[in-house]
């Protein structure tokens, strides 16, 4: 349930990320939707690492130390 969990909001930060270059792309940066976007594309990248630090210090993710 947390793997899935991360896995989309990594999808969310992506979706944030391109539809930013859409906008910008479209509206030559004149409007606040990129900036929107960015905002959006923060708090989620802010949310997914609290989410992955908190689930460490759980234990509900674990380091693997051998590559």
């Amino acid at each position: 349930m947390l793997k899935v969990l991360i896995v989309v909001l990594m999808l969310a930060v992506l979706v944030s990320l391109f539809s930013g270059l859409f906008f910008l792309i479209k509206d030559g940066g004149k409007t606040n939707r990129v900036l929107n976007s960015l905002a959006l594309r923060v708090a989620l990248s802010v949310m997914l690492l609290a989410v992955i630090l908190i689930s460490l210090w759980q234990g509900g993710l674990t380091l693997n130390p051998t590559p």
